[in-house]
């Protein structure tokens, strides 16, 4: 067994499983074998012989809270979520001092958006392990979520004080201050994360939105081409480089932008806003009537928001 834990621990999986079905062959009651065979096959992503496994062997040993833990993982990894919950809820209930187990079960709230739920668990093991970074990123994103902005900084801020690299982190902490119109805050944290993720198109993006909104368009539009170009299916980029660009003073450059966000979003009046403003301020005032009446025909179709067509027009 020793053969198949160094394998485990060097990511030669296939080798731990060679070693570890040896093994269960020789000594099918072996406890610690069958926990070796159960996560080398989660490890090498065989999920049907995972789960084949860990169901016999829970069988033997119910009460095993690593198998419990083990086995919801792989229903984890089939899509299979609520079987999933409900292993990691049974090896919680054995075993509630573990701190993986707590965490694990608060990634399957998370993908199915159950913020206030995956927070609890995640209270849960910070309080065991409370030296954890990305357990308090991922209660920062369910503070913020469920409209508890303040607390969410206070997670990611500490975070960042154990590990100021953590992935995301930085983005994380800017966006609540974001939210909170806390915009020279947002920037200097968006900042920081595009040394960390310099071609991340929502870090791009979310940074030339705030720059945007403070009056600097040359770095935002800067920031937002970046971003458009890659992910060219962001309409919000599209069209706040359009905006950034017109803001400038560079209409013929907002056009073509202006004209890819309506295109990516046609049903949105904002577009046709700006981009009848572009036009006009270039001449071409027959296609910017066009633009002005598709603007009014669609906002008519719209409920009515504050703050039409977003931001300043001058």
């Amino acid at each position: 067994m020793q053969d198949g834990q160094r394998d485990l621990d060097a990511g030669d999986f296939g080798s731990a499983v060679a070693t570890f079905e040896r093994v269960t062959q020789m000594a099918p009651d072996n406890l610690e074998a069958n926990r070796g065979l159960l996560l080398s096959y989660l490890q090498a992503k065989r999920l049907r012989d995972a789960e084949n496994t860990g169901q016999s062997a829970i069988a033997r040993w119910p009460q095993d809270a690593q198998l419990q833990h083990w086995l919801g993982l792989v229903y984890f990894k089939q899509g299979q979520n609520a079987k999933a919950l409900e292993r990691l809820r049974r090896a919680e209930r054995i075993d509630g001092t573990r701190f993986d187990i707590h965490f694990d079960e608060a990634l399957v709230l998370l993908s199915e958006d159950q913020y206030a739920a995956a927070a609890e668990e995640l209270e849960k093991g910070i309080r065991l392990d409370p030296h954890a970074p990305m357990a308090h990123v991922l209660l920062g994103r369910c503070y913020q979520n469920t409209n508890r902005t303040v607390q969410a900084i206070a997670q990611f801020q500490a975070a960042l004080r154990l590990d100021p690299n953590i992935p995301l982190g930085h983005y994380h902490l800017g966006f609540a201050y974001a939210s909170l119109g806390h915009n020279p805050e947002a920037i200097a944290e968006y900042k920081k994360e595009v040394t960390h993720s310099p071609d991340n198109p929502s870090v791009l993006y979310q940074l030339g939105h705030c720059l945007l909104e403070a009056g600097e368009w040359k770095s935002a539009a800067a920031h937002l081409k970046r971003a458009v170009q890659a992910d060219p299916r962001n309409s919000d980029a599209s069209y706040d480089l359009g905006k950034a660009l017109l803001l400038e003073g560079d209409a013929e450059a907002a056009v073509p932008a202006l004209r890819h966000a309506s295109e990516l979003k046609p049903a949105d009046p904002s577009a046709h806003y700006q981009l009848a403003r572009a036009l006009e301020k270039m001449g071409r005032r027959e296609e910017a009537q066009q633009e002005f009446q598709t603007f009014a025909t669609l906002k008519k179709t719209q409920p009515v928001t504050g703050g039409m067509a977003a931001g300043p027009t001058q």
